[in-house]
């Protein structure tokens, strides 16, 4: 069975960033997660790219559903990073700004952030 594939980025609704800063993070974990499927699931990250990169910007309440969530990609065998910023702009070092999961197949990551909504 072809699967299309996606990746996702959650945010938080309980950081009040700047529309800059929060782009710039969400472009964090996304060459993060590329890089990493890449490397572990390469046929994902290929048919992920020939399928045009979908993207999803997706929110959550507060730090505490990240790590719910990770765990849940952890157990898919589906890529993960949970990205901190450096703290040089407009929150303290080492705030956990976004997550991104994947790419990987739609069902997969619909299984780990169906309930979310989008940004």
């Amino acid at each position: 069975m072809d699967f299309e594939y996606k990746m996702v980025i959650v945010t938080r609704k309980d950081l009040k960033l700047s529309e800059g800063k929060l782009a710039a993070q969400v472009a964090h974990a996304a060459v993060e997660c590329a890089l990493l499927t890449k490397k572990n699931k390469s046929k994902w990250f290929r048919k992920w790219m020939d399928d045009g990169a979908k993207k999803a910007i997706l929110k959550t309440n507060d730090l505490d559903d990240f790590y719910s969530l990770k765990e849940l990609a952890d157990s898919l065998n589906i890529s993960s990073a949970l990205i901190s910023d450096a703290g040089h702009t407009e929150i303290p070092v080492g705030t956990i700004t976004v997550l991104g999961l994947g790419p990987g197949p739609n069902n997969l990551i619909d299984k780990i952030t169906g309930h979310l909504s989008l940004l």
